[in-house]
């Protein structure tokens, strides 16, 4: 049975061919993908290999996880169905932001008062 396998922290330059050299020593790779950035094409710093057997997987787990690679020590470990992934942690610096990046609803006051009105939010001066 095929076993996917979640490599993490790896180097900006390693490539495709360094995996295959290490997970190849191991058994066969059905198939092996590092994620990068859609717009750079720069790696995001993980990836994926498949092994051919569970046998297989469990023996690169033991032998690569926390081992090094081009200066970087690695995560190995079993990949997580998507929908299964742990909550990414929060930031201790504060609150979550919402997706999107902007944290919240608009602030009052500001630019939407442009009503000319008396108030302290827009118009002219006499």
């Amino acid at each position: 049975m095929v076993k996917k396998l979640y490599i993490g922290n790896l180097a900006d330059d390693v490539t495709e061919d360094d995996l295959r050299a290490n997970f190849g020593d191991i058994g066969e790779i059905v198939s092996l993908v590092i994620i990068r950035d859609k717009i750079t094409g720069m790696s995001r710093g993980f990836g994926f290999v498949e092994m051919s057997t569970e046998q297989q997987a469990e023996e690169a787990v033991q032998k690569f996880n926390g081992g090094e690679l081009l200066g970087r020590t690695i995560r190995v470990n079993e990949a997580k169905p998507k929908g299964e992934q742990d909550e990414r942690p929060r930031s201790p610096g504060g609150p979550a932001r919402r997706p999107g990046g902007f944290g919240g609803p608009p602030r009052s006051g500001g630019f939407g008062n442009r009503s000319g009105g008396s108030g302290s939010g827009g118009g002219r001066r006499p």
